[in-house]
């Protein structure tokens, strides 16, 4: 063996770039590279993102009942056409047992989440002006939000269910022909992107007395059977339950409700 060839074997691994395996095959770093982001199929999390997705879009947002309607019995038992029947104009709505009005919180709440939505570009439809007036009836919102033209639109509701039950639910539309049949689909997938956005965002758990996984479907609302746009109602929590009416009282806790519609929004649209 001549002395170059031994000069070569003894110098190989440098000749052929090989290293030892617990190093895992390199000797030496490559310049760092950005992280791929993971594509379909991969198994990795994906998150909605919210690249301008609301901007431009025509959200209504239908605060339920009003604080004025129990003084006027005349306006709101007054028979409406639901479209497949008829139904009482509106209601007072529930309470907690300290007295806080379904109302006063749902105007509370949709004040909230309209002004999160405008600084994110979207036009923003309110179904009433304030929480002292009488109304509209159902009707009438279902109305406001077929002239708008809106992209979506939500019902936001606190239940008057058994104290014994909690927790919160959707209501999706179910068709009534010759009046809502179009925005049934699109409904549902609003309601699918605000339910796991609420569940997410607030912690409160998936109704224990009415639903199945928080979703439930229903053709005796007039503000879904009257609607052409994609709605649905959401029954944010039992304010007869002593725990979900403790949440629903706190300011705080009603920030994180109209966030978390946020970002069922941008869910939805993107």
């Amino acid at each position: 063996m001549t002395a170059g060839l031994l000069l070569c074997l003894a110098a190989l691994s440098a000749c052929d770039g090989g290293s030892s395996p617990e190093k895992g095959g390199q000797t030496a770093q490559p310049p760092v590279a950005e992280p791929s982001k993971p594509s379909a199929g991969s198994g990795e999390p994906r998150q909605a993102q919210d690249t301008g997705s609301l901007k431009g879009k025509v959200i209504v947002i239908d605060p339920g009942h009003n604080g004025g309607n129990a003084k006027h019995p005349e306006v709101i038992n007054r028979q409406v056409d639901i479209g497949n029947g008829r139904k009482e104009c509106d209601t007072t709505g529930t309470a907690t047992a300290a007295g806080y009005s379904e109302a006063a919180f749902t105007w509370d709440v949709s004040t909230r989440l309209a002004r999160l939505l405008r600084a994110k570009g979207a036009k923003v439809v309110l179904t009433r002006n304030d929480n002292t007036g009488v109304g509209p009836c159902i009707t009438e919102r279902a109305a406001i939000g077929n002239r708008a033209k809106a992209d979506a639109a939500i019902s936001i509701h606190a239940d008057g269910a058994p104290a014994s039950g909690h927790g919160f639910h959707v209501i999706e539309p179910l068709t009534v022909k010759g009046h809502n049949a179009t925005m049934v689909p699109a409904s549902r997938k609003l309601g699918k992107a605000l339910r796991d956005a609420y569940k997410s965002g607030t912690g409160m758990p998936y109704s224990t007395y009415v639903g199945t996984n928080a979703l439930n479907s229903r053709d005796d609302l007039g503000g879904l059977n009257m609607s052409t746009v994609p709605k649905v109602f959401v029954e944010t929590g039992n304010m007869r339950n002593a725990g979900d009416a403790a949440k629903l009282s706190s300011a705080s806790f009603r920030q994180r409700i109209a966030a978390s519609f946020v970002t069922g929004f941008v869910q939805y649209f993107s």
